[in-house]
């Protein structure tokens, strides 16, 4: 667009944070105190998906991708693909007890995000794309099944 400047791709590179914090910090961590029946136990583990999502998406912003195509750590947005999948087992076991299981699996992916692992970025090859494509629809599938 006519008159732009590099200041507003510096906005959006800011605003993109804003929103992946929200969507793969702040919600997870919700989800894990409101499944929890927000017992002071969960606390501990939502606080700690949060703050390490900060730190994981901080060290993005500052550094980048490591060798111009690997993240450092697990990238936050694959905590949302992972939960989602777990709630598929949710079924199995008990309320508290699977309160539980999302607890220890959100700490285990929070220490997974800060972690030195390099991780390739999947985004941008069709492959990729195509596969979290069939993931989402087969997901919404299984899950539509559910309610009907």
């Amino acid at each position: 667009m006519k008159g732009r400047t590099g200041a507003d791709q510096i906005f959006g590179g800011q605003l993109d944070l804003l929103i992946d914090i929200i969507s793969y910090g702040v919600t997870p961590a919700v989800l894990i105190l409101s499944y929890g029946k927000f017992d002071p136990f969960f606390l501990p583990a939502a606080f700690v998906m949060l703050v390490f999502g900060v730190i994981r998406l901080s060290y993005f912003s500052t550094f980048g991708l490591a060798d111009g195509s690997k993240y450092t750590g697990l990238a936050i947005d694959n905590n949302s693909i992972f939960l989602v999948f777990l709630f598929l087992f949710e079924s199995w076991f008990e309320q508290g007890m699977f309160s539980l299981i999302l607890a220890a699996s959100g700490l285990g992916l929070a220490v997974l995000n800060v972690s030195q692992i390099k991780t390739p970025k999947l985004s941008g090859n069709p492959i990729n794309v195509f596969l979290l494509a069939i993931y989402t629809l087969a997901i919404t599938a299984i899950y539509g099944w559910n309610f009907l």
